[in-house]
């Protein structure tokens, strides 16, 4: 997994590896960080999510190897 921006800040590292149960969602991934304690809940519910540089909905099935990237919400004007 990769965390981009303050999200990586919120996490500590910008890179992380997890085991999930074959056939696990995207929503499964985050359900799981979240059970991890404190420093994930920087990670909203309806985070956006990237699988292999496609952006993702909860409902995806992850495979052995994704790469999996967390985006936070960007300002510009």
């Amino acid at each position: 997994m990769l965390f981009f921006a303050s999200y990586r800040e919120g996490v500590g590292s910008g890179r992380m590896d997890v085991r999930l149960p074959i056939g696990a969602k995207v929503s499964d991934l985050i359900s799981e960080l979240h059970s991890k304690g404190e420093k994930f809940t920087c990670l909203p519910d309806s985070v956006v999510v990237a699988v292999n540089h496609v952006y993702s909905e909860p409902v995806t099935t992850l495979n052995d190897g994704d790469e999996v990237a967390f985006i936070p919400p960007v300002a510009g004007g």
